[in-house]
């Protein structure tokens, strides 16, 4: 593990940075405005910044997932301008850490070139910075997994704290790219969490984010604005869950959709991920 510096962010929950110890016990999203601001177009802007820490294959990686978002949500990271007064900088610092949605001014996203550089570590800390905690921390986890603090390294089980997080109408989600593996800060090679009431759930292995997740993400930033059910050729039904656009102007609409009923209407590069059948 990377030694810290004075200079460097406190860290609560492995990777989210705070500025002080007052915070720790707090959700820093629910005690202060911590959302990204929505443009009249619908669409929320964040500045970004990609210091010269990376080479261009790194850089790759990290656009790729900053570009990512715009294909599921109404979330757009563009390149800063010189008028913007909030941004994220993201830097190769002591590992891979982000603070919790929007603090003002420049916003350090630390993606380490040793050990951050994966798509799904990109959109987990830009998930942080959006506003999101981890999904070990939610509000309902004791009903999912059994924390293990007999087996948690001295001094780390604060990492473990519950927060009064706001779900979105979302189940708890093994298979979020929030969701800690379960040997998160084990002192002993024993697992610091237990799934329940299904011990054996594999959980902790998001490659990418999942469909929970993109609710989510579109649920706290109205990001669907449409009625709450489309019938697309008077046939089928669809609740609002994904983001799709269409024509040049239009507006931001969310379905769950079948890979079939859509293969006439979308190209090849636009399916959608985890698609979930719905029944005509």
């Amino acid at each position: 593990m990377a030694l810290r510096s004075d200079d460097d962010p406190i860290l609560t929950g492995g990777d989210i940075a705070i500025d002080s110890e007052d915070e720790r016990n707090a959700d820093p999203c629910t005690s202060r405005g911590c959302m990204w601001g929505k443009y009249t177009d619908g669409k929320v802007y964040v500045p970004y910044y990609i210091t010269n820490h990376f080479s261009d294959r790194e850089k790759a990686i990290i656009i790729r997932g900053l570009e990512s978002f715009s294909s599921f949500s109404c979330i757009r990271f563009r390149p800063t301008q010189s008028n913007d007064r909030d941004w994220l900088s993201i830097e190769s610092q002591n590992g891979c850490y982000s603070f919790v949605g929007r603090r003002g001014g420049k916003q350090v996203v630390s993606l380490a070139r040793s050990g951050c550089l994966y798509h799904g570590t990109v959109q987990h800390e830009l998930l942080h910075a959006l506003g999101f905690n981890h999904e070990q921390t939610r509000s309902d986890r004791d009903n999912h997994i059994r924390v293990m603090l007999q087996n948690v390294q001295s001094g780390m089980e604060h990492n473990f704290n519950k927060i009064a997080t706001l779900n979105q109408g979302t189940p708890y989600d093994y298979n979020s790219v929030m969701q800690y593996h379960k040997y998160a800060f084990s002192k002993n090679n024993q697992p610091t969490m237990v799934p329940i009431p299904n011990a054996n759930v594999s959980f902790g292995n998001a490659k990418e984010m999942s469909r929970n997740d993109i609710a989510r993400l579109n649920t706290l930033y109205k990001c669907c604005e449409c009625p709450h059910e489309h019938i697309i050729k008077n046939k089928y039904t669809y609740t609002p869950v994904f983001s799709i656009e269409f024509g040049p102007n239009p507006p931001l609409c969310c379905f769950t959709v079948t890979e079939e009923v859509f293969s006439d209407v979308l190209t090849d590069d636009q399916r959608l991920p985890d698609q979930q059948k719905l029944q005509p």
